[in-house]
């Protein structure tokens, strides 16, 4: 099958890439500034931006299906503002959409999130939510996942614990998280297992017009993968609760002011259960059989 993959280099990408490498795909992945060094070698790149169609429209030549990655982080305002979720996920995917029913593209996979929805309290789940339904419109055969966060090597979750405690408390070894960081919580999922389970669902045609969500095989806070990413390093945090109506007043007043990664959005997204209904089922899977956060620190 020849398989065209946009943001195929990114962290979700190229291990998407790889596994439907190894299955014996055909695989071109569609970026921006396509990095080869992060892609097997067989993995085919082609450049090209999803808000611009024009930049895009030749790739999708000869292209049994498509995977639409690209997407921008819930975790932090993106460059441009909050407007640009509207133009990468909304306007992005109808680039994709197009592009696909122009070359006669078979099918199309969605990736979005959980809690995707055009009315949500957030600009990321908004835009995702009308996103899917571009999608849902589309003359294509087409497969939507809604994951909870994934983890893996090169992955957002990590790093956004480190600098919480960079915004919230530099310097002081108190670490304040909204709510106690017990308000938010995740199904995480490892990137190897998402990628495994969305080639099966582009190489199973029975699958078309399904939306499955998707998580790992525990329910974990903020403050618990806040607490196990530091026992890994071997340091330990001391976590104390900072109000979510005081963190709302923060991050709204702070997030006017130029350069500063977050805004009221990042408070809503904070309030929002990150809990899939998990489909793995569907894949023939058990959640046991999924790695944990926990086993991928290397936490005994």
């Amino acid at each position: 099958m020849q398989v065209l993959v946009t943001g195929g280099d990114g962290f979700v990408g190229r291990n998407l890439c790889a596994e439907l490498a190894e299955r014996g795909h055909d695989v071109t992945s569609l970026s921006r500034e396509p990095d080869p060094s992060v892609l097997p070698g067989a993995v085919d790149t082609a450049a090209g931006d999803v808000t611009n169609y024009d930049s895009i429209e030749n790739a999708f030549e000869g292209q049994d299906a498509v995977v639409n990655l690209v997407a921008l982080s819930p975790l932090f305002t993106p460059d441009g503002g909050n407007e640009m979720h509207e133009r990468v996920h909304l306007g992005g995917t109808k680039n994709v959409v197009t592009a696909a029913e122009a070359h006669d593209v078979d099918r199309i996979v969605q990736m979005s999130g959980v809690d995707a929805d055009p009315n949500g309290p957030t600009h990321y789940l908004r835009a995702k939510g009308r996103a899917e339904e571009v999608v849902k419109e589309s003359g294509l055969e087409w497969v939507i996942f809604r994951p909870s966060i994934v983890f893996g090597d090169g992955d957002e979750i990590v790093p956004f614990t480190k600098r919480l405690k960079k915004l919230f408390a530099p310097g002081l070894p108190l670490y304040p998280l909204p709510g106690g960081g017990k308000k938010t919580v995740f199904q995480p999922i490892w990137v190897g297992d998402l990628a495994e389970i969305m080639t099966d669902a582009i190489e199973d045609e029975s699958g078309a017009g399904q939306i499955y969500e998707i998580g790992g095989p525990e329910t974990l806070t903020l403050r618990d993968v806040t607490e196990m990413v530091y026992e890994s390093e071997g340091k330990s945090v001391k976590i104390v609760p900072l109000p979510m109506a005081l963190a709302g007043i923060g991050l709204t007043t702070l997030g006017v002011l130029p350069g500063f990664p977050m805004d009221r959005d990042q408070y809503h997204g904070l309030k929002v259960s990150n809990i899939s209904e998990n489909d793995v089922d569907h894949f023939d899977i058990d959640e046991s059989e999924l790695r944990t956060f926990g086993d991928y620190l290397e936490l005994s």
